[in-house]
């Protein structure tokens, strides 16, 4: 039995939302096309995907945003115009950013920017930390929130001085708002507020919004048009933008809706998980929806462990692991979603009390 398999078979799923077969997907996207009269798009051009577009916009207090087929795409052509912009080619990023850790260091391969690490790894960063950086730099981009490091967020204080320094400086200021809904619930502030002094907004539509896949660029009008000509140069100019428009969009108000209920359910997970020390938690309290738990067995014991507990108890704990910086440890990420907020307390404190007991 693979691991789907196993999955759809628990009745108690910590991470994320509840997995939909994609004929289920398929159906519900059918059934809210009809109701809403969606055409395709051609080429990017349609009513469907430019009210989603101008919708995202408004959201975030930009003037303009336009769909990319994915955030790899999205980050790296947004950096690359701003360093064109300033004639610096130089952009600072955290040694946890998306772009060094996931993106094949395409960066470089496709020659778009230099990047240099700045800031500690293990925490968010301070407008010291780019402070600290003689160069000229062109851009910067941060990680709104830091998932590398358990979902951290600098302060608001911290991240409005980031804000002025990038100003003070001239460097374009670019978000990687992969989970920005989730670090507005955090922050407790509007998204508009969150975004302003951003130059540009990278979102995702599938991460917490649960579509099949597919991003937002939002900047000023100009910028996001030269994007959009960047993104047909690289491959990116499907012909229908409308599948990953309706998946996201089907659900995207509740999705966002959601988030404080969803910080909420991880704050009463942290304070579950005060119970079994043996569990460690990153952060050491909740900032948005999302922790790290780090484990005292090897990746190796901990899918062990998780399969015996799906098979015998109906319980499904984590997805991915990986080995920790200890010999012998391990930790996964979790995304609190739809799963967990609809699973019973009582049912919740069960299972981490027999996952933990086959920990020990």
């Amino acid at each position: 039995m693979n691991d789907t398999e196993l999955q759809r078979r628990c009745h108690t799923i910590f991470p994320g939302h509840r997995a939909r077969p994609p004929a289920e997907v398929f159906a519900a996207m059918a059934a809210w096309s009809a109701a809403k009269g969606v055409e395709h798009d051609l080429y990017g051009s349609g009513q469907l995907l430019q009210d989603f577009e101008a919708k995202v916009a408004r959201l975030l207090g930009m003037e303009a945003a336009v769909f990319c087929v994915s955030g790899t795409m999205a980050q790296v052509t947004a950096l690359r115009l701003a360093c064109q912009d300033r004639g610096r080619d130089l952009v600072a990023l955290h040694p946890t950013s998306h772009i060094f850790v996931h993106e094949r260091s395409n960066y470089q391969l496709l020659d778009h920017f230099k990047a240099l690490q700045a800031g500690d790894r293990h925490r968010p960063w301070l407008a010291a930390d780019l402070a600290a950086i003689p160069d000229r730099l062109g851009a910067v981009g941060i990680e709104l929130p830091l998932r590398e490091i358990g979902g951290q967020l600098p302060s608001w204080d911290a991240l409005e001085a980031i804000k002025a320094h990038c100003r003070a400086r001239g460097a374009h200021l670019h978000m990687d708002g992969a989970r920005l809904w989730e670090a507005a619930a955090g922050y407790g502030r509007p998204l508009p507020e969150v975004a302003a002094g951003f130059d540009s907004v990278y979102v995702s539509l599938y991460k917490g919004i649960g579509g099949l896949g597919g991003a937002m660029l939002a900047g000023t009008r100009e910028f996001v048009e030269r994007a959009a000509e960047w993104f047909r140069r690289q491959g990116g100019n499907l012909i229908h933008r409308s599948p990953y428009v309706v998946a996201a969009a089907m659900q995207f108000d509740e999705r966002l809706a959601a988030m404080p209920a969803y910080l909420e359910r991880t704050r009463f997970l942290y304070r579950a998980l005060a119970n079994h020390p043996l569990i460690r938690v990153n952060p050491a309290a909740p900032q948005v929806n999302m922790l790290h738990l780090h484990l005292p067995v090897s990746p190796e014991r901990a899918l062990a462990i998780r399969s015996e507990l799906a098979e015998q108890h109906g319980i499904w704990m984590f997805n991915r692991i990986a080995s920790a910086a200890l010999p012998g440890t391990s930790s996964f990420e979790l995304y609190v979603g739809d799963n967990l907020l609809n699973t019973p307390d009582d049912k919740v404190h069960a299972a981490l009390a027999l996952f933990a007991r086959a920990l020990a």
